[in-house]
């Protein structure tokens, strides 16, 4: 019988390779935090009173997608981008051509950032005209868990129950 990578949640039973430092026999929940902080303090908590953390897991779930807007993408911001994409993208070429060309190391280098500058801010301009505005603004996306649940070993489930106890606001209520 083969595990999920998370030893029995999700992944309909299938382990991917390499996946067996993620993996606990039969997981059971100790705990569920509204932060990684605090799971990460139980968790700690449990190793200084020398629990075998490495039958241990933090698994955030109720994961959602948020995304920050950092500004207006306007034809002259993409420009400006793309030509000094194409400078630093020329430089470099002309670089390695002047390793190769006997004559003007510094001919050779502007030139290709010349080249490289109107190049890229032609390929920056198309670009965003074929998205026809369909997207002007530029962003920040990162997935982040709402809830942190502490999973444990299931033989050694009662002992952690009962050291984390022991830890004011370790256990948090969960009527609350």
């Amino acid at each position: 019988m083969t595990n999920s990578p998370l030893g029995g949640i999700g992944g309909g039973g299938r382990a991917l390779p390499g996946s067996n430092v993620l993996q606990l026999e039969f997981p059971q929940s100790l705990a569920v935090y509204d932060d990684y902080a605090a799971a990460q303090k139980a968790v700690d908590f449990l190793s200084d009173k020398e629990f075998p953390v490495q039958n241990c897991m933090i698994v955030g779930t109720d994961l959602k997608q948020v995304e920050r807007i950092t500004g207006r993408i306007t034809t002259g911001k993409v420009a400006a981008g793309g030509l000094l994409s194409g400078v630093w993208l020329g430089i470099f070429v002309g670089l390695i051509f002047a390793l190769f060309d006997s004559g003007s190391t510094f001919a050779t280098v502007v030139t290709t950032a010349l080249f490289g500058a109107l190049f890229g801010m032609i390929w920056a301009l198309v670009g965003y005209a074929a998205t026809r505005g369909r997207r002007d603004f530029s962003s920040v996306r990162v997935v982040v868990a709402t809830r942190y649940e502490v999973l444990v070993e299931h033989k050694l489930l009662l002992r952690a129950q009962e050291l984390l106890a022991q830890l004011p606001g370790g256990r948090p209520n969960p009527f609350a």
